[in-house]
């Protein structure tokens, strides 16, 4: 997922997303301790996408203090 559409996501798009990323995460790992991934760049890449939400959430809390 590119940056350009999670900020094109509302707030509550974003958790929803996020607790997507993670459970898929979470699957993953799990999958990786029973067996070799067909792709473990898979993992790579939900942390990042992880990664990217959390700071834009971090982003537009900052921003909404900084408005009020």
């Amino acid at each position: 997922m590119k940056i350009t559409e999670l900020h094109e996501m509302s707030d509550e798009q974003l958790v929803l997303t996020l607790k997507e990323t993670e459970q898929g995460l979470f699957r993953l790992r799990m999958q990786a301790q029973k067996q070799i991934l067909d792709a473990p760049s898979e993992v790579r890449r939900h942390r990042k996408v992880i990664a990217r939400i959390k700071t834009l959430q971090t982003q537009r809390q900052a921003k909404s203090a900084a408005a009020t």
